[in-house]
């Protein structure tokens, strides 16, 4: 279609599209390509006003619509058209489609990570000792006896069986308190005395600090030993009912009860595995059999280096074991090695163990030698605390050679 416009000086023919949207019809206002903007203008202003005449109750609905209609008027006027011009006539091309409504629908991004074909994941290798199966069942083989101190006088032993459930329990706990650094046999014969004059939270409580003392001696560190009787068991009546906790947490929150005694408490008296009881034979034979990773300095080291690797299932069992065996084969001093059955696997086995230091006054404590220096300041000092003889005056020495 052609619209001619005469002037008096100029007649030009300017070709115009005519726009088939529904928004457009009852107009049929022709746009030209220098008039687009103002027909968006005014299309822009037409929706503000029908805006302001919809009800406020449906403002929400209408207010989604509303940009539709704006976004699409937006589009259809700055979109350049596809079809070229001609002076033929202005319709659109018949292969284009209207703007529906699911094309405007915002797609889902699908999000999909690079993977990083450089970078290796890391695999954390779980660590054991090379012979450590085998070594165990060697010291299985060792103490199938049962005839260590540690079988017939240990904490197992120790509480009355036929007393009442938290009165065992608490027997357990404190045959455990008297234990450390005291042989199995010294423990063994103070915790019947106790039970004989009646080892219970409240005769702990009743009895004073001189009979408890006399009670226990000579177990290590007595005195010590009988403040921690005392105040753990006033905290047991006041926080447990006279029963001990069902908890390391609350075992350890005892005065003078540590992770050993508490791990060992939980497997006796509650029948519960929480952890190993690591005490002084089980750090040095782990060390010396090499069950670590790096040497550790103290048992609660031991203890979490060995609860890495080995089995759970072998953690009660693994305490008494080597304990036993610590007491008969593997010795602090002088280990029999020549009779033990890892002496092939060991990597400590034959070799000279630290002796222990005899004590001062003993026929095998060796006499210091003493140097030079040392020898003349030993004179020195005899010369000072002894008297110095009198000089005897020239004339009295004549008189007695004459005499």
């Amino acid at each position: 279609m052609l619209h001619v416009r005469c002037s008096t000086r100029v007649c030009h023919v300017v070709p115009c599209v005519t726009m088939t949207s529904p928004y457009f019809m009852h107009s049929r206002s022709v746009i030209t390509r220098s008039g687009a903007q103002n027909a968006a203008s005014s299309l822009r202003s037409k929706l503000t006003d029908r805006r302001s005449n919809v009800d406020p109750v449906c403002s929400v609905a209408v207010k989604v619509k509303v940009e539709e209609e704006e976004e699409e008027a937006r589009i259809v006027a700055q979109r350049p058209s596809s079809a070229p011009l001609s002076t033929g006539g202005c319709q659109p091309k018949t292969g284009t489609l209207p703007l529906c409504a699911h094309s405007r629908r915002k797609r889902q991004v699908k999000v999909e990570y690079e993977k990083d074909e450089g970078v290796t994941p890391v695999k954390t290798e779980h660590w054991e000792p090379p012979d450590w199966k085998k070594q165990l069942g060697y010291i299985r083989e060792m103490r199938s006896g049962r005839d260590a101190p540690v079988d017939n006088m240990g904490a197992k032993k120790c509480y009355d069986p036929e007393a009442a459930a938290h009165v065992r329990r608490f027997q357990v706990l404190v045959s455990l308190m008297l234990s450390s650094q005291t042989k199995d046999q010294v423990t063994a014969a103070a915790m019947q005395k106790l039970r004989a004059h009646g080892c219970t939270v409240e005769h702990i409580l009743t009895t004073d600090d001189e009979a408890l003392g006399k009670l226990i001696y000579p177990v290590g560190f007595w005195r010590t030993k009988v403040r921690y009787l005392k105040l753990t068991s006033a905290m047991l009546q006041n926080e447990f009912a006279g029963d001990i906790p069902d908890s390391v947490e609350g075992l350890v929150r005892l005065p003078g009860v540590g992770p050993k005694m508490a791990h060992l408490a939980m497997d006796i008296a509650w029948d519960q595995v929480s952890g190993i009881g690591v005490d002084t034979h089980v750090h040095r034979i782990s060390n010396r059999l090499g069950w670590l990773k790096e040497p550790s300095k103290n048992p609660e080291e031991t203890r979490k280096a060995l609860e890495e690797w080995l089995p759970r299932e072998l953690w009660s069992e693994s305490n008494w074991l080597l304990v036993g065996f610590g007491q008969q084969v593997c010795l602090p001093v002088s280990p029999l090695c020549s009779v033990c059955l890892n002496q092939y696997s060991c990597p400590s086995a034959h070799k000279i163990s630290p002796t222990k230091r005899p004590e001062a006054g003993s026929p095998r404590s060796p006499k210091p030698k003493t140097e030079p220096e040392q020898e003349s300041t030993v004179k020195r000092e005899r010369t000072k605390k002894e008297p110095l003889p009198t000089p005897v005056p020239p004339t009295a020495q004549r008189r007695r050679l004459k005499k």
